[in-house]
Order: C-alpha cells, then structure tokens, then sequence
C-alpha cells in the first residue's frame, strides 16, 4: 500500500504526511550506532570524532542521504515513466485524474510518517524502533521523490488545491471502505493520518510510551494508505503507478504485520482502524 518536526499542519505536503513500499535497505541506520538529536535550538548535538579533524555529525549524514533518496526517486519517477508508458495520452494525466491525484495525495500522505518516523528515530531508545523508523523514512522519501517526479513529468502541481481524495469516486479499496465526502474524525486530512492532536502528544512522550503511540499511529497511518493505494491500482492504466502501488500494498502489509507483533510484545492494542 514510505522522515522532521512533526507539528505538521494539514495540508502542507513539506511537513505532513503516509504509506510504504519497496524498502530501500539502509547502509547508514541508526542501530548500533548514535544517532545526533536536535536540543531546544534546533541545533544537533552530533561531536567529532575527537581527531584532528571534526567529524561529520550522524544527523546531517542522515539527512543529507534523505535528500539524495528524494532526489533519487524523483529521477527513477520520471524515467520510469517515460519507458513504461510511451502513449502520448497516458504519460500526461490530467488534473483530477486517479494517477495525478494519487501521486499528489499520497505524497501528503507519506511525508506525515515521514515526520513521524524521524521523530521516533531521533527520541526512541528502543534499537528495534528506530530500525524500523528509519526504513519507513528512508523508503517513503523515495516514494515521495518518484511520485513528484511524475507530477514533474505530467506538468501538474505537488498539492491540488482543495479537497483531498476527489479522484476517488468509488468505494475504496478492495475492503469496500466509502471515500469519505469530508474530512476524517478528529481533523486528520485524510484517512489513517494523525491529527495535530496526535502529534503534539507523540512530541511530548518519552520512553516505552513513545514507542507504543509511535507504532500505534503508523501502523493506522499504513492501513489508510493501504486503502488509497488498492484503490489507485485497481483504476489506472499506467504500468508506473500499478507497479509502485504493488510495491507499497507488498512492503506495507509487511510492515503491518511487523508492528502488530511489536505492539504485542509490549503488552499494546492497536488503535481503532481509519
């Protein structure tokens, strides 16, 4: 069916949203090793490496990798395209369509666990959270990057303007949810994201409690991403958009079953279903 302060105000595509697929396998994760944290000032408290030279702090390692694996997927995004779908009418969707707005949708959508994700590899302690914070990170900054590549591509903007979901028109998903005709319950811009509510709570929570909220909100964040990535696979025609949707519906499915048992072993429920 997919990291960043996550005070992220809905609608804003540079600081909110989420889904997941193809894992990227990660050279530079946080496990094992220490990883820079922000202070109050915003500035990392990564040192040196006590040598002659100053060493490189692991939170701007880290990145600066997120924006080479954007750029990255923007490239793939783009190419892709080009190779997969040569008809003239089929590499140019237009406005409104379920391929642009998909892509500009769920782009929204990944760049909240983005944040979510970062946050939770920046505070958690536990090596198996921000192991997997990481991998939801990096993965859907490189979806992100495709997805845009594509927008690019189509001549069409990042973020339509207003409501979310209008290239949805039908039931949702091969669970026969309805595209809801206002905002989700409790604000959340589109099914599965957290409200601002959420993320002011996730911020303020330390410890095992971080851990939990964080995997009981991205495991309801994947399950409405899912959900809008069925739906984007069974409607369009592009050979593109199907494979990344295969690609996030295989990866995210994987990682629901992953935070499941995780939430499991900490004695935790998941959160009601979007």
């Amino acid at each position: 069916m997919s990291g960043s302060d996550p005070a992220v105000q809905a609608g804003d595509p540079a600081g909110g949203s989420a889904e997941h697929a193809g894992g990227v396998a990660s050279s530079a994760g946080p496990v094992g090793g220490s990883v820079g944290h922000a202070d109050d000032s915003g500035e990392p408290t990564g040192g040196s490496d006590g040598g002659d030279r100053p060493g490189w702090s692991p939170w701007v390692i880290i990145s600066g990798t997120l924006v080479a694996v954007l750029l990255v997927g923007a490239a793939i995004g783009i190419f892709a395209t080009r190779f997969t779908d040569a008809g003239p009418a089929e590499a140019n969707p237009a406005a409104g369509s379920v391929e642009v707005g998909f892509a500009q949708d769920m782009s929204v959508h990944h760049l909240q666990a983005v944040t979510m994700a970062g946050w939770a590899r920046d505070h958690s302690t536990d090596p198996e959270i921000r192991q997997l914070a990481f991998d939801i990170e990096r993965t859907q900054t490189e979806q992100v990057g495709r997805m845009k590549g594509w927008l690019m591509l189509w001549d069409q903007p990042e973020q339509a303007t207003g409501a979310y979901m209008t290239w949805m028109t039908e039931p949702m998903g091969h669970a026969g949810m309805q595209v809801p005709t206002s905002s989700p319950a409790g604000g959340a811009p589109m099914p599965g994201m957290a409200t601002d509510a959420d993320l002011v709570k996730l911020r303020t929570l330390s410890g095992r409690e971080l851990d939990v909220f964080f995997l009981q909100l991205m495991l309801r964040h994947h399950q409405g991403g899912v959900a809008m990535a069925e739906y984007a696979q069974d409607h369009t025609s592009l050979a593109a958009v199907k494979a990344l949707c295969r690609s996030m519906l295989t990866s995210q499915g994987a990682e629901m079953d992953q935070m499941r048992s995780m939430l499991r072993s900490r004695d935790a429920q998941p959160l009601p279903g979007p």
